[in-house]
């Protein structure tokens, strides 16, 4: 996705390279793609950090600690520092240049894979937990620990930071003119790192999620007791959700290694960065406020919310109608 012709060792990663600029120029400009890519991965950071921020605080400080929570805190802690490290990848775009230097340049990506892993690992893993309960209820409620889903969840950070370091080692700093780049410069490097990240970020996971809630519907139909359709429209949504964020990225990717460069390809990588990057402020809402006693902490804190701002509202009432029979009885003094 360049608009220049690059030899083998100039080939740029087009993966996590926020958007394709023009290397024949030193000073790219910022378009309306651009504006947009920025404007909405502020808007991402915000809610990201915001909504997963608040999990953090919710399950590791507020609910009594439990496999579900430790689920919840870890996958929370994951899209809280990818969203944070989102601003690394907005500058770049701006700007149209890599200005951190170059270990900046590795250990932010390096953050970023390690982040983007550890997430999509995570919403396997409360996929699996899940079919595991409904599956098997009596081995679950017997077996299901929090010091074992403690260890699950520091295999799956990992395997996370074995995946992404290859990715982040082969990323250098690239200067064709004036301006440098953190891309890779090996052609072979780009190709693994993209073959790795479609089967483990997308292909793998989405299977194992796919089969695991094929196999929840089975057995929520085939028990007499489920009446709720609830549990079916949630699962439809996570799904869907999970293809909506994924495919069009990893698509994109597949694509530009075997079609010739054009400019409506370039855009459409743009939006499938953004997409991409939406999951991880949609995951709280799909995953962790679904659950019941983070769902009463939030309702709990928001009635304190409210009535801190009633209070003060009351308060301020109370003092402008003191100051406003005061401000009579002067003046009836006066007359």
């Amino acid at each position: 996705m360049n608009s220049t012709t690059m030899t083998e060792q100039e080939y740029p990663d087009y993966t996590y390279t926020p958007y394709t600029v023009n290397q024949t120029t030193d000073s790219p400009p910022c378009d309306a793609v651009c504006i947009f890519y920025a404007v909405t991965n502020v808007i991402i950071i915000v809610l990201g950090v915001a909504g997963n921020g608040l999990v953090i605080w919710i399950a590791g400080f507020k609910v009594k600690k439990s496999v579900v929570s430790t689920w919840y805190l870890s996958l929370a802690v994951s899209d809280f520092i990818f969203c944070s490290f989102l601003s690394f990848r907005i500058i770049y775009m701006i700007k149209g240049e890599w200005l951190f230097g170059r270990f900046m340049c590795k250990f932010s990506y390096f953050i970023v894979f390690l982040n983007m892993y550890s997430s999509i690992f995570l919403l396997v893993i409360i996929s699996v937990d899940r079919c595991v309960i409904v599956t098997f209820p009596v081995w679950a409620q017997n077996k299901r620990t929090v010091k074992k889903a403690s260890v699950v969840v520091m295999l799956a950070w990992i395997i996370s930071a074995a995946l992404s370091t290859h990715s982040a080692v082969s990323l250098e700093l690239f200067k064709p003119k004036t301006v440098f780049y953190c891309t890779y410069i090996n052609f072979q490097n780009y190709i693994a790192a993209i073959a790795c990240r479609l089967i483990f970020l997308f292909v793998i996971p989405f299977l194992i999620i796919l089969i695991c809630y094929i196999v929840i519907i089975r057995k929520l139909k085939s028990n007499q007791m489920a009446k709720s359709k609830k549990p079916f429209k949630i699962m439809t949504v996570l799904i869907v959700t999970f293809l909506i964020c994924w495919l069009p990225y990893h698509t994109i990717i597949l694509m530009d290694l075997f079609m010739i460069y054009d400019d409506s390809l370039d855009t459409a990588y743009v939006f499938s960065l953004i997409l991409a990057s939406a999951n991880s402020c949609l995951n709280p809402f799909l995953y962790a406020f679904m659950g019941k006693d983070i769902k009463e902490q939030c309702y709990a804190l928001w009635l304190k919310i409210e009535n801190a701002v009633r209070e003060e509202d009351d308060l301020n009432t109370i003092q402008g109608t003191a100051y406003t029979t005061s401000g009579e009885s002067r003046h009836s003094t006066s007359i």
